[in-house]
């Protein structure tokens, strides 16, 4: 009876798979050949751009032909019509294909669209032209009284200055580099806008949205939504700064909005060092500790919760620290992780100092590069390594963060003593003057400006008051000094210029961070969600493989789905607040609030 039934069950389950996707040979035979070349040409390429951005040395232009030569051969390859006929050929007839096979053939036409040969001439441009806008970039030399500053210099003044004279200056250098670079930033919206139009994208913005297979109406309705779900708590802050930042600078006539030259940050991003929260100073800790020792602590993490030891290539070609003083060479200072060869060969770029913030930076870039670990398998062939969508990558990164400086993880860690008493109001206050500050920047002004920039074509003498509008209208904050259209003060932000049209991106990654530290929280270690400790629980890090080995073998709203149970939602997230809601609530009392309830 029991074969019987073995039987039946085989036969049902037979007939049910005649009618799925068949693995097509011949298509495979294309993916393969394609993909043995694209990672030989995708790793030269990443070797060009580390060089190029670890050793900027004024008057060299040895690594930007490295990068335009290695540059155009991969954009050669990926964007050549022989390659995008079979493609396309292949694709007529999805039901003989499986379904990693359409994915990766879905994936041979999207890196097409970013460089194909029937405009390779625009494509070299393109190539030449953002190679010169990050020399430019990363080169600049910030002067403060006509003195060189660093990058982290400018950071750490308007954390820690409080004479406003002084502060404006800081913050006016910090925007200098925009001048150069608004001529490249519109010759490269042009020639990002004719290189995908090829390919029959409306524009470049339109392109970077169909990754994660939404229009751009249907991303701007999402991240709209986002914005006015947390609008109500960003408002709350917003009043609560004006008035604490109006007493820290003994300005008596507390301002409708926010000087941004007030604000401890270049673009008003994070505000989070506005608050020091008692027994929970890592600043004074970590400054006793070496460089060296925040990127082995974040390493120590990872292994607790069940993943390898980071490769030793990695801290051998790695550029982890500041360039030394005196250096005949600057270095990009933006942290960034580095998949170079899509296989074992991973790097992350950073400037690490002991402090708080690189604290959990080095912590959020290790994620990412957990995560090129984890999807490096034989299971992910090399076309799906990526994260589920892009935001899903950043997630990761910042789910790892905001952990890492969770009080009881703290004390497990021994970075503070056991029993520690500390205010968890201020706690929950500076994470959110961190996490949900960052979305009226990224979801309201950054995405509404490269919507403007890219599809809606904004006028070369609008680049400048756009950008302060959009600041004004979601974020609340305005210009401290005079700003026309001599400035670009938006290019002074890096994504702008080299990772452009997808700072949605990184608001949706909260939304999705906050989604699985929820679930984590309260489905796995059964703990409030404002007070875990994953170090060490293997059930975690259990959880967390699952999500990143797939890669984008799967679609992201199923994995989504698949995890939590639920999709994509800000709720969580503003449960995690709701105690700081109420706090804030009583604190503003009495204070005018001048930011709209919406938009």
């Amino acid at each position: 009876m029991r074969n019987l039934t073995l039987f039946f069950v085989l036969l049902i389950s037979t007939s049910c798979n005649t009618s799925k996707p068949v693995h097509n040979a011949e298509a495979q035979a294309f993916i393969d050949s394609y993909t043995e070349e694209y990672v030989k040409l995708y790793t030269a390429s990443s070797d060009a751009q580390w060089a190029a951005n670890t050793k900027i040395v004024e008057g060299d232009s040895t690594n930007a032909k490295l990068v335009e030569r290695t540059g155009e051969a991969y954009a050669a390859f990926t964007g050549s019509k022989e390659n995008i006929g079979k493609a396309q050929d292949f694709l007529k007839d999805r039901s003989s294909l499986s379904a990693l096979q359409e994915k990766q053939l879905d994936k041979i036409l999207y890196f097409a669209a970013n460089n194909p040969q029937t405009v390779s001439n625009i494509v070299k441009e393109r190539i030449k032209a953002e190679n010169a806008q990050t020399e430019k970039l990363f080169g600049f030399d910030f002067k403060v009284d006509g003195k060189s500053v660093s990058a982290n210099d400018i950071d750490n003044a308007l954390k820690d200055e409080t004479d406003l004279v002084l502060r404006l200056k800081v913050w006016e250098s910090s925007k200098e580099v925009g001048v150069g670079l608004k001529p490249g930033l519109l010759n490269l919206r042009k020639l990002r806008n004719k290189t995908v139009q090829a390919l029959g994208y409306k524009n470049y913005f339109d392109y970077q949205v169909s990754d994660y297979g939404m229009s751009t109406g249907e991303m701007m309705d999402l991240i709209q939504k986002i914005n006015l779900e947390l609008r109500p708590l960003y408002r709350e802050l917003h009043t609560y700064a004006r008035y604490e930042l109006a007493k820290k600078y003994n300005v008596k006539e507390v301002p409708e909005y926010l000087p941004a030259h007030w604000l401890p940050n270049r673009w008003g991003q994070d505000w989070s060092s506005m608050v020091t929260v008692t027994g929970m100073n890592l600043d004074s800790v970590l400054k006793t500790k070496s460089a060296e020792y925040i990127v082995k602590d974040g390493e120590d993490f990872y292994k607790s919760l069940g993943f390898n030891a980071l490769p030793g290539s990695f801290w051998q070609k790695s550029s982890l620290y500041p360039a030394p003083v005196g250096a005949a060479y600057k270095k990009n200072n933006h942290a960034s992780a580095w998949h170079m060869d899509l296989n074992e060969d991973v790097r992350s770029l950073m400037s690490v100092e002991p402090n708080s913030e690189w604290y959990e930076t080095a912590n959020h870039e290790l994620g990412h590069i957990y995560y090129y670990m984890s999807y490096t398998n034989k299971d992910v062939p090399p076309l799906m390594r990526e994260g589920a969508n892009r935001a899903y990558h950043e997630a990761m990164g910042s789910l790892m963060g905001l952990a890492s400086v969770q009080k009881p993880f703290l004390e497990k860690k021994g970075i503070i003593p056991t029993g520690t008493k500390s205010d968890g109001i201020q706690a929950l206050l500076k994470e959110a003057l961190n996490y949900v500050v960052f979305i009226p920047f990224s979801a309201g002004t950054m995405t509404e400006f490269e919507k403007s920039l890219y599809a809606d074509e904004l006028p070369a003498d609008q680049i400048n008051s756009k950008w302060w509008e959009l600041a004004k209208k979601y974020q609340g904050i305005v210009p401290p000094s005079v700003r026309g259209e001599n400035f670009a003060d938006a290019a002074s932000k890096t994504h702008i210029n080299d990772d452009a049209a997808q700072y949605y991106d990184y608001a949706l990654s909260f939304v999705i961070l906050f989604q699985l530290h929820d679930h984590i929280a309260k489905k796995i270690l059964k703990e409030d969600p404002r007070a875990t400790n994953y170090y060490g629980n293997k059930e975690v890090g259990k959880f967390l493989k699952e999500i990143m080995t797939p890669g984008s073998s799967k679609d992201w709203k199923e994995v989504l789905r698949e995890k939590t149970g639920s999709d994509l939602t800000a709720r969580p997230m503003l449960d995690y607040f709701e105690p700081l809601m109420k706090w804030l609530k009583e604190q503003n009392k009495g204070r005018v609030y001048t930011l709209a309830e919406g938009f």
